[in-house]
């Protein structure tokens, strides 16, 4: 949005922003004692200054802040918390969760959505019956955006710059990067800032060859704190192995015995490298990390 275009939306809500300013005032006046709205020529900015120093509102005021204003306005309220699994690298987190859950359960016109990206540090906090937030509320688990859905989305946006992208090409993209949802966007990106006005599949494997540069030391860090047969792990994963256990297996990706199983799928899980999907599946997080493994690790 451009400054005159969010001039023009501040003068036809006039009555919404004077709400807004008035409760700053009110609810927050000691935490923000600033709020400042500047339209010139060359700047458009609205900014808040904070100010913690003088802050007199108490931490059990500001935790059950949600609730006072959605009860004074008579409006539900919904706060979204991203990468809530972060909570566990505060000092002392399971005070601080207990702290949250204590206020947060008895708010009843506000409700929370704390989501994340790591599956298994968030099935911990929710599911583990000696956290806080054990059983807090219902966990819904996303699924991939369909392929379907990311080729329309990927030739529209081309299309809207003046540019044209085939529908093969955006197949390509997804499959690239099996729909993982940062990355599929990144190598569009890439292959956007490298298409005059028709994209190639040359250029399609350019970015993608890029990409992979950029992270190969990154990926060959993660690979010095592993064991060998973690390593051979991560491989049988990008192989698509399912039944780790078998003789076969076992032999084949140098894992040991059967036994090793367990402390090599929990390992992994704990690094953050693969996911356990519904059906005891599992896979690699990292689209990029399994193509790196299997065609330049694997060559070396």
């Amino acid at each position: 949005m451009n400054c005159s275009s969010a001039t023009a939306v501040l003068k036809i809500s006039h009555s919404v922003w004077d709400d807004f300013a008035a409760s700053v005032r009110k609810y927050l006046g000691q935490l923000l004692p600033s709020v400042t709205f500047s339209d010139t020529a060359q700047t458009c900015e609205l900014s808040f200054g904070l100010d913690f120093k003088d802050n007199k509102m108490t931490f059990d005021e500001i935790l059950d802040l949600p609730q006072a204003i959605s009860r004074d306005y008579g409006k539900k309220m919904v706060v979204c918390i991203d990468e809530f699994q972060n909570i566990n690298e505060y000092d002392d987190p399971l005070a601080f969760q207990r702290k949250l859950r204590s206020h947060w359960q008895k708010h009843t016109n506000v409700c929370y959505c704390l989501y994340g990206s790591k599956r298994h540090m968030l099935l911990d906090i929710f599911h583990n019956y000696n956290m806080p937030f054990y059983k807090f509320g219902d966990i819904l688990f996303l699924e991939k955006i369909p392929k379907e859905d990311w080729i329309e989305f990927i030739g529209r946006k081309f299309s809207e710059t003046g540019k044209e992208i085939s529908g093969e090409l955006c197949s390509m993209i997804t499959g690239l990067m099996k729909n993982h949802p940062y990355y599929t966007q990144q190598l569009s990106q890439q292959v956007w800032f490298r298409t005059a006005t028709v994209a190639s599949a040359e250029v399609v494997d350019e970015a993608f060859s890029d990409i992979i540069g950029q992270l190969s030391l990154l990926f060959a860090n993660i690979i010095d704190t592993l064991t060998p047969r973690q390593i051979n792990f991560l491989l049988a994963v990008a192989d698509g192995v399912t039944n780790f256990s078998s003789k076969e297996v076992l032999i084949k990706y140098q894992l040991g015995t059967s036994a090793n199983i367990k402390n090599l799928k929990k390992a992994a899980t704990e690094k953050d490298l693969v996911d356990i999907l519904p059906g005891n599946r599992i896979e690699l997080q990292d689209p990029i990390f399994e193509h790196w493994l299997k065609h330049i690790y694997r060559t070396r």
